[in-house]
């Protein structure tokens, strides 16, 4: 038996909330993009840095998967949810293919 292809894409996400007051505000933003992304992508999803910064956060978002254009597909919709997002703005993305 042959090992199987598999692709795994990482996109990282810098992200502004230049309306938070507080971590709680910044935390209660964040959460609702990661979750909003774990659930509609079963994506991994982590916040990877400026945690103690209340209004910036970097997340990073990865999905493995078999099928390269689907794969391809998943991220170009994860980057159009993240753009569409109304409590976060987009300060960078860079996507990776491990």
């Amino acid at each position: 038996m042959s090992d199987p292809d598999l692709f795994i894409s990482l996109l990282s996400i810098e992200l502004r909330i230049p309306w938070a007051q507080s971590l709680k505000d910044k935390r209660s933003a964040v959460r609702g993009l990661k979750d909003r992304l774990r659930s509609r992508f079963n994506a991994s999803v982590a916040e990877v840095a400026c945690q103690d910064k209340w209004q910036r956060a970097v997340i990073a978002v990865c999905i493995l998967d078999s099928d390269r254009r689907k794969l391809e597909s998943d991220m170009a919709r994860v980057r159009q949810l993240c753009e569409e997002a109304r409590d976060v703005e987009i300060a960078d993305m860079h996507q990776q293919w491990l």
